[in-house]
C-alpha cells in the first residue's frame, strides 16, 4: 500500500531537496536557529508537504492552485539561500548547487501542474 504523492517524481524529490536543505543548515550560526535556520527549513519542508496535501482527495484545480504553494516556497528558500550566502554561512558553490536543484525541482512542478488537465 501506498499514497498516491509518494509515486510521484516531485514529490520525491522534493523530500530529498529538504533533507539537503537540513543537513546545509546544521552548519549556520547557533543565533540563527530561531530565524534563518528555522526558516530555510520550513520553507524547504513545505515543498513536498504541499504537493503530498493536494494530491490526496483535492480536485485538479485545488491540486494546481496547491502546487503553486510548492512553487513559492521553493522561491522562498532561494531567498534564504542568497540571505545564507550573504552573510557567508554558505559558500558560493554551495549556493550555486543548491540554487540549481531549486531551480530544476521548480520547472519539474510547473511542468507537473501544467500537464494536470481540468
Amino acid at each position: 500500500m501506498s499514497f498516491k504523492f509518494e509515486k510521484l517524481i516531485i514529490w520525491q524529490k522534493s523530500m530529498e531537496f529538504g533533507e539537503e536543505i537540513f543537513k546545509l543548515s546544521q552548519n549556520f550560526p547557533k543565533d540563527e536557529a530561531f530565524n534563518l535556520t528555522s526558516q530555510i527549513r520550513r520553507a524547504s519542508d513545505s515543498v513536498a508537504l504541499n504537493i503530498s496535501e493536494g494530491s490526496i482527495l483535492q480536485s485538479k484545480p485545488e491540486f494546481k492552485k496547491i502546487l503553486g504553494y510548492a512553487i513559492r516556497s521553493l522561491a522562498e528558500t532561494v531567498t534564504c539561500l542568497y540571505k545564507a550566502k550573504n552573510r557567508n554561512y554558505i559558500s558560493e558553490f554551495e549556493f550555486l548547487k543548491i540554487y540549481n536543484e531549486c531551480y530544476n525541482l521548480m520547472n519539474q512542478v510547473i511542468a507537473f501542474r501544467n500537464q494536470l488537465k481540468e
